[in-house]
């Protein structure tokens, strides 16, 4: 038994995107490999998920966006995190995201992005090293 407790991730489908299959999918995986997944559902803002991921001491958030409005999306996001002086919290996420997109999003603290078809354990992975990594 880990002293450890488990990794509280966020997950949520901002804005408008309908199309839940993919995040409902890895908010299972991620509950089977012993995360505390909080699922938001559809039609989240930013404002809301920030609000949560407080209330809730989330260590990781991660957003499903396949609308195309992912620019505008993390960026709020990663605001409002730094306006609520919010730290050690991982934001990551998938959907369509072109690589110059990801890139653009890395430079201002959005983690690793996955496309579709990516293997849950690419990204479980990544978030079980990022929060072992940081973890106090």
């Amino acid at each position: 038994m880990s002293l450890n407790p488990p990794i509280r991730i966020l997950m949520a489908k901002p804005g408008l995107d309908g199309h839940d299959r993919g995040i409902k999918v890895l908010a299972a995986a991620y509950r089977d490999a012993g995360m505390d997944v909080i699922y938001l559902g559809l039609r989240q803002t930013p404002e809301s998920i920030v609000r949560v991921a407080i209330q809730e001491g989330a260590d990781v958030i991660a957003l499903s966006i396949l609308s195309g409005a992912h620019m505008t999306i993390f960026t709020k996001v990663m605001k409002l995190i730094e306006d609520s002086k919010l730290e050690n919290v991982l934001v990551t996420g998938g959907g369509i995201i072109p690589e110059e997109d990801s890139e653009a999003l890395s430079k201002i603290g959005v983690g690793k992005l996955f496309g579709p078809g990516t293997p849950v354990k690419v990204s479980l992975e990544y978030i079980e090293q990022w929060v072992q990594e940081r973890r106090r």
